[in-house]
């Protein structure tokens, strides 16, 4: 297995009380494989990709328990020198807003060619040529004119190409990308989602994508956990969550996604506001928002059933909500 996150627990330590963001989330994703990390803002996935990273602010945030293993070894006990070595070489991520992501002063090509000359020792006269070459693979015009260019030059899709080049450019195992098609027109986030699935067929490599936009998955993901208050409350292949999901919140999701076939039909929206994760509510956290919930919700905390294998809802009437589902 390429990464495996087991029991992962963030807590962010603030003046108000702690934030408990991350509460005992674990999946794995292997070479070539896609996993979507989906869910509303705030319900951990970013925290989670940044812990994984070793990217997280600290403090406040900090792991409170849980393993993170790469090929074998685990991030969190490994000394930080050895793993600055993996991060960018063997793992690498591409954030959503590209254009603070980049340096305004540097022109594109010395913010690509920098990783070069940092890992792999390059003059900068060769760091530059291979920045050339990666721009013409994530199909960038005139990539030898405008290499030398800044990144206010270049548009919203443009830019999130650089930011994908700069994530390829070691060939990394595994790469996180979070929210990489938020900013842009949905004709540009479908080439960018294109150009990433291709590039990671052409290198093997394992991606996970970080969104909350169901629609942005279906033809890019091979599996799919939705997390919700910092947990994992759905894990499945993603044909399997788009068939019949087994958990209300998952569903909820689905039916917020616009629909060709109902036009006119008031879309629907789950009732209410993802909870505070500093009072996190007792039993079920979805519970206060949930149209099946009853008194065992709100008493006892659901664990990750297995609904079969490969899958499972945190969902006291995962059942029940998968019959409805298939009906």
């Amino acid at each position: 297995m390429l990464l495996e996150v087991r029991d992962l627990q963030v807590q962010f330590r603030m003046r108000e009380g702690i934030s408990r963001a991350v509460n005992g989330v674990s999946y794995a994703v292997d070479k070539g494989e896609t996993l979507a990390v989906l869910g509303e803002s705030g319900s951990g996935k970013s925290v989670t990709a940044q812990a994984v990273m070793g990217i997280l602010d600290s403090p406040p945030g900090r792991i409170t328990g849980g393993e993170i293993l790469f090929q074998g070894e685990n991030l969190l006990t490994m000394p930080e020198k050895k793993r600055r070595t993996v991060r960018g070489a063997q793992m690498a991520m591409i954030f959503q807003d590209a254009l603070s992501s980049l340096n305004p002063v540097l022109s594109v090509g010395d913010q690509l060619g920098e990783m070069f000359v940092v890992h792999r020792g390059m003059s900068k006269k060769d760091a530059r040529a291979r920045a050339v070459e990666l721009m013409d693979r994530v199909r960038i015009p005139a990539a030898k004119e405008r290499v030398r260019q800044y990144p206010h030059q270049f548009s919203g899709g443009m830019r999130q190409r650089i930011m994908i080049a700069m994530a390829l450019a070691l060939e990394p195992a595994l790469i996180i990308a979070d929210e990489p098609t938020t900013a842009l027109d949905v004709t540009v986030q479908a080439q960018v989602m294109e150009l990433l699935a291709e590039l990671q067929r052409e290198l093997r490599m394992g991606l996970i994508l970080i969104t909350h936009d169901l629609g942005v998955v279906a033809d890019v993901a091979d599996r799919i956990a939705v997390m919700y208050a910092g947990r994992i409350v759905e894990s499945a292949p993603v044909h399997d969550i788009y068939r019949a999901p087994a958990h209300p919140y998952t569903k909820g999701l689905l039916e917020s996604i616009p629909r060709l076939d109902q036009k006119g039909q008031e879309l629907y929206a789950i009732k209410g506001l993802p909870p505070n994760l500093m009072h996190i509510p007792p039993g079920c956290a979805f519970h206060p928002r949930c149209p099946r919930a009853q008194e065992v919700c709100v008493r006892e905390e659901p664990p990750l059933h297995r609904v079969s294998a490969g899958r499972g809802s945190a969902c006291h009437f995962w059942k029940e909500t998968l019959d409805d589902a298939a009906r």
